[in-house]
């Protein structure tokens, strides 16, 4: 490194360093001017560090603990919803079961049944009072270490779960560079997840447990391409028992167990599996008759794997197990898809349309087919898409949530923290562009009461879509001149 750059790259910390701590401690969401300003001036160090300090790896894992500890202190500034993890995981500590009980209900009822319930209350506001938890078991255990480490303190119980958060993302940087690895790609990806502010700000600032789901799920990825794949379901088991939209990627591991011999996958070098076409991998070809046990052992342990999932989440939840908790979650759950509209981009065309024809309610129709409508776009890349190579079947992961994501009612920011994981073993870049004009959505903060401005909802897509097809268009070219 020479003097110029060295310089250069102090210039770029000492500059985050100073935004974060003033986004982290000094921050009112109602200034969009003010919030825009300091999130996308951020982007410009880590842009930086991405092109030139790509290849100073200890540096840049240095600076990504670095910026996540700036908000170790700090009171979450753009979600209250860490007020209802705190009550969650101090009524489990008390004895109460979560799924099953109503803040607004003890408020009601002038029983105060954990430290600091009213500021609690009062802080995750009446909206997310007056539903039942939808936070899935492993998701609750971290609210309940929060609980044990600090049950009457509230920055105390803040402190605890950005440290889980931290943690998780360091995990990510392990797991994700021997992914990266594996698939031969330059390790410094990994950093436009770590050094992304978007993620730094929504998830070690915010207390959004993305990383900690994300974390469960690069494990459990990395232990698949290591052929481990009983202990990969545990873990992918685990990651939806904090947040449960892993559970829309099983379906896309059907053709990894089906369509490569798993008898080769304890044997053969990962790297000969991405380069050597499947006839290749064996000293002959294969006839019809010894493909259909192969297709028939694969499929056995393609629904084995998904069973394991599943029935990691079954125990999971027994602890919580009593008559009214089926119905309690399903419904929490269900109102994102009949009551909740944010940021959304599809939905608000089909939503636009629905109103010339009906004139009112519209998610009450539209938010029952959208999921059905993913259901089958999952489908469709299940079957119809090559999903056999390990990037090849992380990019449909990526496509099938992106879809998902550009069909929902809701679409918090921290839900993009997904795609932007997954794009890092990819060759698709939007969600690092969709990650900067996110912050478009925070000008509902700015209008009393809130009120969404859906011009500035139109600009974000019309950027995410714009670069998406663009992108879309640069591969199918790069493809086209490869084949000549």
């Amino acid at each position: 490194m020479n003097l110029s750059q060295k310089n250069r790259t102090i210039l770029a910390i000492s500059a985050s360093i100073v935004f974060y701590f003033l986004f982290a401690y000094f921050l009112d969401r109602t200034n969009f001017i003010q919030l825009t300003f300091q999130y996308v001036i951020l982007f410009i160090p880590f842009w930086y560090f991405i092109k030139k300090e790509k290849d100073n790896f200890p540096l840049l894992v240095g600076i990504a603990i670095l910026f996540r500890l700036i908000f170790l202190f700090a009171i979450p500034n753009l979600s209250q919803d860490f007020y209802r993890f705190i009550w969650d995981g101090r009524m489990i500590l008390e004895g109460f079961n979560p799924y099953i009980s109503i803040p607004e209900t003890f408020i009601d009822q002038r029983n105060f049944p954990i430290n600091q319930t009213i500021d609690l209350y009062d802080g995750m506001g009446p909206l997310n009072a007056s539903h039942f938890t939808n936070y899935p078991p492993i998701n609750q255990l971290n609210f309940l270490l929060a609980a044990i480490f600090a049950k009457s303190s509230i920055l105390g119980s803040i402190v605890t779960l950005r440290l889980q958060i931290i943690l998780a993302d360091i995990g990510i940087i392990y797991f994700g560079k021997l992914i990266l690895e594996k698939l031969k790609l330059p390790i410094h990806y990994i950093f436009l997840y770590v050094l992304n502010p978007f993620i730094i700000i929504e998830l070690t600032g915010n207390l959004h447990f993305e990383s900690v789901m994300l974390f469960f799920l690069v494990w459990s990825l990395y232990l698949l391409l290591q052929k481990r794949w009983i202990w990969a379901a545990i873990l992918l088991g685990i990651s939806v028992s904090i947040k449960l939209i892993p559970l829309l990627f099983l379906p896309l591991f059907f053709q990894w167990f089906t369509s490569t011999p798993l008898s080769n996958l304890t044997s053969t070098p990962l790297s000969n599996l991405i380069s050597a076409p499947l006839s290749n991998q064996t000293s002959a070809p294969l006839s019809k008759q010894k493909k259909r046990p192969h297709y028939l052992k694969g499929f056995l342990k393609f629904i084995s794997f998904g069973a394991i999932v599943i029935i990691t989440n079954i125990i999971l939840f027994l602890p919580f197990l009593s008559s009214e908790l089926i119905s309690s979650y399903t419904n929490s759950v269900g109102l994102w898809f009949r009551n909740f509209e944010f940021n959304a981009s599809i939905y608000y065309i089909a939503r636009e349309i629905g109103y010339l024809f009906r004139g009112y309610n519209e998610i009450a129709i539209i938010g029952k087919l959208l999921p059905v409508v993913t259901i089958l776009f999952l489908v469709i890349i299940t079957f119809f898409r090559k999903n056999k190579s390990p990037q090849q079947l992380i990019t449909a992961l990526l496509i099938a949530i992106s879809f998902y994501y550009f069909t929902t009612t809701t679409m918090h920011p921290w839900y993009l923290a997904t795609l932007v994981l997954l794009s890092v073993f990819t060759k698709y870049r939007f969600p690092i562009v969709w990650s900067v004009v996110i912050i478009l959505s925070y000008q509902v903060y700015a209008n009393n009461p809130w009120k969404e401005n859906l011009w500035f909802v139109g600009l974000e897509y019309l950027i995410v879509f714009g670069f998406l097809f663009w992108e879309i268009f640069q591969i199918k070219k790069s493809k086209t001149a490869l084949n000549l």
